[in-house]
């Protein structure tokens, strides 16, 4: 599940540059270590939660809630702004389950609410547009036939079949309670939520100067914006859409920083089903046969992450004596592929899932893994990796409250009821 290179940090940056940057401040001989999140949309978001929950337990010396740098793009910048503002891997782990107590429990409806008002809107448009198609073949009937006038009504699509608003929402309310802020520039350490405009095709790093005036929550809003499921979100007067349309990671923002260590956790991976069918996953190894969801999930998994090994690639003569630790899941980790994050237990069990393949990959790459980590500071604890009974929900959990039986049969029989709903 980790991939550990060491890298290179000399040659020029081929990217955008900000006009101004303070690097993160160096103190003494200790490393500056950073923090790099891809997207992969609500079961990737849960999936980072699960993995960054098993990395703060498992290294000694690193305080996911205290490092030098954050860079997140899509659902990454999502965790990483509330890493970034102090919320635990422990809070965020719990907020997914949310039978417990929690202050605002994560439920993929927040990223998954039909944007009904925009469907109305781009109907509403239709007559126009038809009207206009007919009126361009009449003046050019020589030129066009019907049915290539009629493409005009293409314009009627809608730019988003969800709302993105309830992302902003979510985190404005959760960043402006208990210390925490909605401001780049009052965080304690850097945070750079990776965005695309839409009209130049250029990155924009939210959080360096001159882009650090925007609320963090409206920054990671533009950053999940992925076209086609989500509209672009209006910024000062340009459209923004995810920044994973640039680049997978980002990682090299962190780098650029003069970070010396940097953890990359990326959810999007291709899948291989070969042995799907052995396994019982599935009825036919055919991706096909799930329909034009799992063919398109595929394809932009598979163009994603070819893209992410050509970049580590180039990052080997771009800089020197830097550390990269690659956390992803294997292909044939089916748990992750076919779960359904709207199923109260499959989010549960794809967080848990996430924690112990972590926990499973330091172990068994712990002599990789061990001389890296020392050169800046940290040690794998191994009391921690080799407690094989441990769970992700025993630390710190919440004292269990007495449930009556009639309460307890009820909960069951929804959760029952959910899961049937989920398998249809």
């Amino acid at each position: 599940m980790t991939r550990v290179s060491q890298i290179s940090r000399t040659a020029t940056v081929a990217e955008k540059e900000p006009a101004v940057s303070t690097p993160p401040t160096r103190h003494s001989d200790r490393s500056i270590i950073g923090l790099a999140l891809a997207g992969g949309g609500p079961q990737g978001a849960i999936h980072e939660i699960g993995a960054l929950r098993a990395l703060d337990e498992a290294l000694d010396g690193l305080d996911l809630n205290d490092l030098d740098i954050y860079v997140g793009v899509s659902a990454g910048a999502f965790i990483a702004a509330c890493l970034a503002n102090k919320l635990s891997t422990e809070q965020m782990a719990r907020a997914i389950v949310k039978h417990e107590p929690g202050e605002h429990p994560f439920v993929p409806e927040t990223f998954l609410s039909p944007a009904v008002g925009n469907l109305v809107k781009s109907g509403l448009r239709v007559p126009k547009l038809f009207l206009e198609a007919l009126w361009l073949y009449a003046r050019h009937p020589e030129d066009l036939t019907l049915i290539e006038s009629l493409t005009r009504l293409a314009r009627a699509l809608p730019v988003g079949i969800f709302k993105n608003e309830p992302v902003r929402e979510y985190l404005q309310r959760i960043f402006t309670i208990k210390g925490r802020t909605d401001d780049f520039r009052e965080l304690a350490h850097r945070l750079i939520v990776v965005a695309t405009d839409l009209d130049s095709g250029q990155p924009i790093r939210f959080g360096e100067p001159g882009a650090d005036h925007i609320p963090i929550s409206t920054a990671v809003q533009a950053s999940t914006a992925l076209p086609g499921l989500y509209p672009p979100v209006l910024i000062d007067d340009r459209h923004y859409v995810d920044g994973v349309l640039i680049k997978t990671l980002h990682a090299s923002v962190a780098l650029d920083e003069g970070a010396d260590l940097v953890f990359c956790l990326n959810p999007i991976v291709p899948v291989d089903t070969i042995r799907a069918v052995d396994l019982g996953v599935m009825r036919r190894g055919k991706l096909i046969d799930r329909g034009l969801p799992s063919v398109l999930s595929q394809t932009f998994r598979t163009l994603i992450h070819s893209r992410l090994y050509v970049g580590l690639a180039a990052y080997d003569e771009r800089y020197k004596n830097a550390d990269v630790i690659l956390l992803e899941p294997r292909r044939d980790d089916y748990e992750v592929f076919f779960s359904n994050v709207f199923s109260f237990s499959h989010r549960r069990a794809i967080c848990e899932h996430a924690y112990h393949c972590t926990r499973r990959y330091l172990r068994t790459q712990r002599r990789e893994l061990e001389p890296v980590l020392a050169r800046h500071g940290i040690t794998l604890r191994s009391d921690v990796l080799d407690d094989e009974g441990r769970s992700l929900w025993d630390s710190g959990r919440p004292r269990k409250r007495h449930i009556p039986p009639v309460v307890d049969r009820l909960g069951g029989a929804l959760e029952r009821l959910e899961n049937l709903v989920a398998e249809l």
